[in-house]
C-alpha cells in the first residue's frame, strides 16, 4: 500500500500571501517629490531626534527611498547601490498632476467646449 499524503498541503500559504498584499507601503514617488524633498522638509528629515520604534534610532534614513537604515555604513553602502541609483533617477522626471491624470482618461477639458461657447453658438443659431 502507498503513503498516505493529506491533500492541500499548502493551505496555509493564503494568509501569506494575504500578508504580503497588505503589509505596509513605502511613499510614492509623487509624495517623495513634493512634500519630502522640499529642503525645509528634507532638513527635518534628516535631523531627526531619536526614535527608539525606527531602526537606528531614526538617525539613518534616506529622503529619496523614504527609509530608515540601522548604521551609518548601511546607508552608505545603500547610496552606492542601484536600487538607490534607480530611484533617484525615477525623482527626476516631473511628477503627474491631477490633470495630466484626468486628460488621460479622457475626462480634461481639450477638445471639449465651454458653456459659454455652446451658448453662444445657440443663440447665433
Amino acid at each position: 500500500m502507498g503513503r498516505l499524503r493529506r491533500s492541500r498541503t499548502h493551505k496555509a500559504q493564503r494568509d501569506i500571501h494575504r500578508a504580503s498584499r497588505t503589509r505596509a507601503r513605502t511613499k510614492d514617488l509623487d509624495q517623495i517629490q513634493l512634500i519630502d524633498l522640499d529642503p525645509k522638509n528634507r532638513a527635518a528629515l534628516e535631523a531627526q531626534p531619536l526614535d527608539f520604534d525606527k531602526p537606528g534610532l531614526a538617525q539613518h534614513y534616506c529622503v529619496e527611498c523614504a527609509k530608515y537604515y540601522e548604521t551609518d555604513m548601511a546607508l552608505q553602502s545603500h547610496w552606492r547601490s542601484k536600487v538607490h541609483k534607480k530611484r533617484c533617477r525615477a525623482l527626476k522626471a516631473p511628477a503627474y498632476t491631477i490633470e495630466e491624470a484626468e486628460r488621460a482618461a479622457g475626462l480634461g477639458r481639450e477638445g471639449k467646449r465651454t458653456s459659454s461657447t455652446t451658448a453662444t453658438l445657440m443663440s447665433a443659431a
